[in-house]
């Protein structure tokens, strides 16, 4: 865990190593303010939500992401657009962080979202389907700025860096916006 004043967990929607989701959150825990710092958590590790599953006690990899998540500031999410919609292991993370809704870590938890694709219209679909996700287990999610990246291919360099500056300042000023968001808000 990180010694900073304020710590935000991050999560990217993608599996794939060499995600241009995974490097936008590398690119947002290169510009954090000074005293905040980002924490991932890999999705992939999360069984398949199962209700049966869910009875007979939270597995290990799923009590994690839940303490991860409460022990958090704030959340920031990375997602791509997959058929116009949120991944199926993104849901999937928060169909286990949602359950149950008495007692959720997402409840008024301080959210980001951002997102990077090739296609022309970034993540837009994606992201407003998250926002959907996010409202039964009573999330705040910050209504701006919005990061939306579109043609991921010429921003992100052979090793996955942001290069595109316009770009780093969106994510710098999304990661801002949720620092004072959640400052604003305070602890629940």
């Amino acid at each position: 865990m990180s010694s900073a004043a304020f710590t935000i967990l991050g999560v990217a929607g993608s599996l794939r190593r060499q995600s241009y989701n995974r490097a936008l959150l590398r690119a947002a825990a290169e510009l954090v303010p000074p005293h905040v710092a980002i924490e991932t958590f890999d999705i992939g590790r999360l069984p398949h939500f199962n209700q049966d599953v869910e009875a007979e006690g939270d597995p290990p990899e799923v009590r994690e992401l839940k303490e991860r998540l409460r022990a958090a500031d704030a959340l920031l999410i990375a997602t791509p657009e997959y058929n116009w919609s949120t991944p199926g292991v993104l849901k999937n993370a928060i169909d286990w962080a949602s359950r149950p809704p008495s007692s959720t870590p997402l409840k008024h938890k301080p959210v980001a979202i951002m997102g990077a694709s090739p296609g022309l219209l970034g993540t837009a679909r994606a992201q407003l389907a998250l926002r959907q996700a996010l409202i039964f287990p009573d999330a705040w999610v910050l209504p701006n700025p919005q990061v939306v990246v579109m043609g991921a291919a010429d921003k992100f360099d052979e090793n996955g860096s942001l290069t595109d500056e316009r770009t780093r300042g969106s994510v710098r000023n999304l990661v801002e916006a949720l620092v004072a968001w959640a400052r604003r808000l305070g602890p629940d």
